[in-house]
């Protein structure tokens, strides 16, 4: 299990949100052309889960899937925390996101302060099958655009990660292998367009998420930037659950790599001021 950062979360700033990038967000998602859902969703029955491990059907009753339509997408804004390594200062930060299982689709979009001053945008795609990170400076000025296969890996295996915090019945699907692994954790296989990544899940006794650990994402190690782009450990450990609207929802989380220098938190997140919506077409969810 990965170890607490020096900072709590609960001292996170808050960025102002921002009109303008809710605008480019919903801009950008609606000119994807994702499908658009209609109808009703059939509802989540304990047969959809007999044949889980489980581990991982304890996991799908505290989220309460059952008796509830299958959710297909996500919509949502939050506040979080980011830096550059662990000797860098944190940066607050605005995201706002979109995920659907329609077609597997991951739209992350990030705004801070590099420095503390200079406006910087970051946005992680999973789109078509194929992943990208763009980071430019004043969302004008390029610093980073990065597509490749590794790229796509990480970013599929974090759209699992989105769906276990927040709609897993998005992954109550045909290319989802589920896997046993002890009392207290199981596997999680994702397949789509020729990609596939697996993570491994932990649970408490009450059966909800504390962890999320793969090896299917590569980042830059700060001891090692020359390196690049490197396999390594990942986990976002989850520091408490609340039920809102009916649902269960984390209220603090990490995002952690594993190093060969050493654990490196980089993100952290509350949950208190965050909007989420529950399968929303790309349009709708911007009225």
């Amino acid at each position: 299990m990965s170890t607490p950062s020096t900072v709590e979360p609960s001292a996170i700033k808050h960025l102002s949100p921002s009109s303008r990038m809710r605008v480019k967000f919903f801009r950008e998602l609606v000119a994807l052309g994702l499908p658009q859902r209609s109808g009703h969703s059939e509802l989540v029955t304990e047969s959809d889960l007999a044949a889980l491990p489980a581990p991982a059907r304890r996991y799908m009753q505290f989220m309460g899937v059952v008796g509830r339509p299958r959710d297909w997408s996500f919509c949502a804004r939050w506040d979080a925390r980011f830096r550059m390594g662990p000797d860098k200062p944190w940066m607050p930060c605005e995201v706002w996101q979109y995920n659907t299982s329609l077609e597997i689709t991951r739209v992350f979009h990030m705004r801070m302060r590099m420095g503390g001053l200079v406006p910087t945008y970051v946005r992680d795609l999973y789109v078509d099958g194929g992943g990208r990170m763009v980071g430019k400076l004043f969302d004008k000025f390029p610093v980073a655009d990065e597509k490749s296969q590794k790229v796509t890996i990480g970013e599929l295996v974090t759209y699992v990660n989105d769906a276990l915090m927040f709609a897993p019945s998005m992954l109550l699907r045909p290319t989802t292998l589920w896997s046993p692994a002890d009392d207290g954790s199981f596997d999680v296989t994702v397949s789509d367009r020729g990609t596939t990544v697996t993570a491994r899940v932990f649970i408490d006794a009450d059966g909800a998420l504390k962890d999320f650990a793969t090896t299917d994402r590569f980042g830059e190690e700060p001891a090692n930037r020359k390196a690049g782009m490197v396999r390594a450990k990942w986990t976002t450990p989850v520091d408490g659950w609340t039920i809102v609207n009916g649902r269960p929802r984390p209220t603090e989380a990490r995002a952690v790599w594993h190093y060969p220098s050493g654990d490196f938190c980089y993100v952290e997140l509350t949950t208190d001021k965050m909007d989420l919506a529950f399968n929303v077409a790309p349009g709708s969810c911007a009225s």
